[in-house]
């Protein structure tokens, strides 16, 4: 082969390896929420088919605080969370000149979850649920009999996320009164299904995780309906119970957060604006609840105008509308 078909072939291959670059970088990057990612993997299972290869999506699970973290690093896209970002984080974000636009996708009923062998557990009210998670509760609320004296002497085994999971953030702000306040003599996991399997095997075990994770596993748990204290009915999470409201104070808007600048890349625009669009009946067919069709629309609204910020005080609300969050001016 002479001198010039070698330098011909040599630039054919350096173009196809420069081609091969470019198209490698049609990447969406997220993370977050353990939650939130069976919805955001279902759209990017559909999302990809879509594109036919084009684009790859990737989805991790750190959890909603260690998602926050590597999105303030600008190394994610979007990130998966099951609160609302908080004030440390809007911090880091902002010391990094990461702008942000803030998007709830669906609905969680989070899930009190106990050993199917438990007998006597009809019901729980928040006052029970606190007493058993409070920080105050470590080391002293080691059987189901202190918590209620009519509950039997077996002993108590708590199973619940890590520190670092919106899940935790929510739970503790629902029941205990202020995020992140809990004991800490709990097995904790950012992996549900560590949760799930403790739970299982453990006779006097409780734990608490998103909905779709125990629909998953609803053969080796039973759920425990949980007492509105409006009402003052005990009510089982499920669809229904969330849509109509009557599953307090343990349903929450989730969210995903979108890095402004990432917005600029074909692929994420797409896959934001295509999540959005296919939210609802993905939601439903991972077993969470959908939002309103005008909140989708609205939310897409914000997206295209790139209304950057968060609808909340860098703290959780419990029992807020997401109808009302869409409105809100956004703080950054």
């Amino acid at each position: 082969m002479n001198v010039s078909k070698i330098a011909s072939l040599a630039a054919a291959v350096g173009t196809l390896f420069v081609s091969g670059s470019v198209f490698a970088q049609a990447l969406v990057k997220v993370d977050g929420s353990s939650t939130v990612f069976p919805i955001t993997e279902a759209v990017a299972e559909e999302f990809q088919k879509a594109k036919k290869g084009g684009v790859r999506v990737t989805v991790g699970i750190s959890g909603t605080g260690g998602g926050f973290k590597k999105f303030c690093r600008g190394e994610t896209d979007v990130s998966n969370a099951s609160r609302p970002i908080l004030d440390k984080e809007m911090a880091d974000c902002k010391a990094a000149g990461i702008k942000y636009i803030e998007l709830p996708v669906a609905f969680d009923a989070l899930t009190v979850v106990m050993n199917p062998k438990n007998a006597f557990l009809k019901q729980l009210t928040v006052e029970e649920l606190k007493k058993m998670w409070e920080p105050a509760a470590q080391t002293k609320i080691t059987k189901w009999h202190d918590v209620n004296v009519a509950w039997p002497e077996t002993g108590l085994k708590l199973f619940g996320p890590g520190a670092d999971s919106g899940t935790f953030d929510y739970f503790t702000e629902a029941i205990v009164g202020k995020a992140k306040s809990s004991r800490g003599d709990f097995t904790a996991s950012e992996d549900d299904n560590v949760l799930v399997q403790g739970v299982s095997r453990d006779a006097g075990g409780l734990g608490y995780f998103g909905f779709a994770y125990y629909i998953e596993n609803k053969d080796k748990l039973k759920a425990v309906p949980i007492v509105n204290p409006k009402t003052g009915k005990a009510v089982e999470p499920s669809l229904e119970t969330v849509i109509s409201g009557e599953y307090q104070p343990l349903s929450r808007p989730i969210f995903i957060y979108v890095n402004a600048a990432s917005v600029n890349k074909p692929e994420v625009k797409e896959f934001v604006e295509f999540y959005l669009k296919n939210a609802s009946a993905l939601t439903k067919e991972v077993k969470y609840v959908p939002l309103a069709d005008a909140d989708y629309t609205h939310a897409l609204n914000n997206f295209a105008k790139k209304k950057t910020g968060t609808a909340f005080g860098g703290h959780s609300e419990v029992g807020v509308k997401v109808s009302d969050l869409l409105k809100r001016d956004p703080k950054e």
